[in-house]
């Protein structure tokens, strides 16, 4: 009924025709079902052989165009699938056209229709939220230059031309886009391209062979000492829900996701431990909890005495709630308002939400802790724990260098 445009009772009136055409031949038939080859063949007057790609392009009564296309999966299973809605004969033909080199991985595909094949594989890969940022960066600073461009046919001269448009542009407050995300942008087309050279038979990649363009740039680490955190937390003590917030997000350094995706179902009391298995997101509109952002983020951390009781008692007092329901549902907007009053209450410096993190990892230090230590609590890795705040452990070299003098003893003389 839907290939044939025609209503229920046409298209049984054709199938049961169809049919008696078939025992005439001797063959047996099914009732209200009929062989496809020979469907197609007295329908659409196309001969069709078992195990060929073929296509067709019709026109229903209403109008408009429809394609039906057959095609061999990766298992090697043949397959077939209808598009309708063309307007006119040439579009059917032309989505035919653009279909049938995507499922045959043909790079004379244009990048466009490249780029739904690279979406459509990264969205089992990515968090929804990775992905929004990906479409966001390759549909507005990218597409839009290569989209009618066959893959093969991109070289790394067209890459220089479109960076150099890049380089030109301008925000809306009439700034040059900064360099982080001019590199940014340029990593996302050469990923595009890196897929295509692993996985479709590209050649090179001539994103690379241009060259990058950006750099990345080490935003400021700013943190408060545990005497500015003091201050601050007594400017927000009186609002409810909003100290525990960041106590929680200070005292075991959390991520701003990881503390808002928390249920009373991830605190032990007895043990006094909060596990982490899960992040927040907000994401069209819609509440999205994920994994956290890194393996390493999965993990169980201790909380001090002091802070398993405050949150023992937050969540007492939360009505009718439920052991998977979230603790903590202030918006990200609301508790970075909240961080600018109490900042503007306390007098301390404004610093980002996420410095909360870094300021527990700074003070950890101080305390002592060594890199490992520090890396299992806060969901890192150790050598980026060490890379990243290498400028703030305690130099030992002069201890080593003592120590090594003593098991010498001396100069020989």
């Amino acid at each position: 009924m839907e290939i044939t445009g025609l209503s229920s009772s046409s298209s049984y009136i054709v199938i049961k025709q169809l049919n008696e055409e078939l025992q005439k031949k001797g063959y047996m038939t099914i009732r209200a079902k009929v062989i496809s080859t020979y469907f197609y063949e007295r329908f659409f007057g196309k001969e069709v052989q078992n195990n060929e790609k073929e296509s067709f392009c019709y026109r229903q009564k209403k109008g408009t165009w429809f394609v039906v296309l057959r095609y061999t999966d990766f298992t090697g299973t043949l397959r077939q699938t209808t598009k309708r809605g063309f307007r006119t004969k040439s579009d059917g033909k032309d989505y035919e056209r653009r279909f049938l080199l995507q499922k045959s991985h043909d790079l004379t595909m244009n990048f466009e229709d490249f780029y739904y094949l690279y979406m459509s594989s990264m969205e089992t890969r990515l968090r929804e939220n990775t992905m929004c940022m990906k479409k966001a960066v390759i549909e507005t600073r990218i597409l839009p230059y290569f989209k009618n461009k066959r893959m093969c046919d991109i070289t790394p001269a067209d890459i220089i031309e479109w960076q150099n448009t890049l380089l030109r542009s301008e925000t809306k407050e009439h700034e040059r886009y900064s360099q982080n995300y001019l590199k940014t942008i340029h990593n996302q087309l050469s990923a595009m391209f890196n897929y295509a050279v692993r996985f479709y038979g590209l050649k090179s990649n001539p994103a690379r062979i241009a060259g990058n363009i950006g750099k990345e740039k080490k935003l400021e680490m700013n943190f408060w000492t545990m005497d500015e955190y003091k201050q601050f937390s007594r400017a927000v003590m009186k609002k409810d829900g909003v100290f525990q917030a960041f106590e929680m997000l200070y005292w075991c350094g959390l991520r701003l996701g990881e503390l808002l995706a928390l249920t009373p179902a991830d605190f032990d009391f007895k043990k006094k431990t909060v596990r982490i298995s899960k992040s927040y997101q907000r994401i069209h509109c819609e509440d999205v909890i994920t994994d956290p952002k890194t393996e390493k983020g999965k993990r169980t951390v201790q909380m001090p005495d002091f802070l398993c009781e405050e949150m023992k008692d937050y969540i007492s007092r939360l009505y009718a709630l439920r052991p998977n329901d979230r603790i903590f549902t202030i918006t990200k907007s609301g508790l970075h308002h909240e961080m600018d009053r109490g900042c503007k209450e306390a007098g301390v410096k404004r610093i980002r939400i996420h410095d909360l993190r870094h300021s527990h990892v700074s003070m950890l230090i101080d305390m002592g802790f060594s890199a490992v230590d520090i890396a299992e609590r806060v969901g890192h890795e150790s050598v980026k724990i060490t890379y990243r705040y290498a400028h703030m452990f305690p130099n030992r070299d002069t201890d080593i260098a003592n120590k090594l003098n003593s098991l010498r003893g001396g100069v020989f003389k």
